[in-house]
């Protein structure tokens, strides 16, 4: 199901119609998994009324679309931004942030979390995170979509284990609990479609929000 729809969020972003946080988010997942653009450039080479009438639903054709992708020539190799000077996010986030990691003003949520959160744009909630080494969220459902891309560090839910680089999707159907490697905290972009909804039983809830 993740992967269904990942492919179907590249698709909306080659056709154009993701609300602006979603496409910075996807063009930032973009730079930072060369594999993901080879797909997205597939995409683009067979892009038309196919791709421009879509409206979130599952691609049609799915099965067919990924064989004509995966028998396609590969893309020819993209030419790095040049930038006045290095980042650590990568240009696309930093373009639409308008500044870099050293310049994120943080505030802490709750002990070993920390967040920035930039309100709604464009009807979707975007925000950083930041978690200090093993710290887990406290378990939590979805009134909406929720996409986290990591940006450094790496966490584990119930559903797999996501690096740099990696989209985590959850919907209302999911209730998880992400927890940070070891080792170093993780930074990540959040994009949400509605609030969260706390979950479990009520001493764990107090013990994660505890720290």
């Amino acid at each position: 199901m993740v992967a269904e729809q990942l492919e179907t969020l590249m698709a909306r972003y080659v056709a154009g119609s993701l609300p602006a946080p979603v496409r910075v988010l996807i063009a930032t997942h973009l730079a930072m998994k060369p594999e993901s653009r080879a797909m997205c450039e597939a995409l683009e080479s067979l892009s038309g009324a196919e791709l421009s009438d879509l409206q979130g639903v599952a691609l049609e054709d799915r099965d067919g679309m990924l064989a004509r992708i995966l028998a396609s020539e590969p893309p020819a190799a993209v030419e790095k931004r040049r930038k006045d000077r290095d980042t650590v996010f990568p240009a696309p986030l930093v373009d639409f942030l308008g500044f870099d990691l050293a310049d994120v003003p943080w505030k802490t949520r709750l002990p070993g979390y920390k967040i920035h959160d930039m309100g709604i744009i464009d009807g979707i909630g975007v925000n950083l995170f930041n978690f200090r080494p093993d710290r887990a969220a406290p378990s939590h459902t979805h009134h909406g979509l929720e996409l986290s891309l990591v940006l450094s560090g790496g966490f584990t839910d119930v559903f797999g284990h996501y690096l740099p680089g990696d989209i985590s999707v959850a919907d209302p159907d999911v209730d998880h609990r992400p927890q940070a490697d070891p080792g170093e905290p993780c930074i990540g972009f959040q994009v949400i479609e509605g609030p969260l909804k706390l979950t479990g039983p009520l001493v764990r809830r107090l013990r994660d929000l505890i720290g």
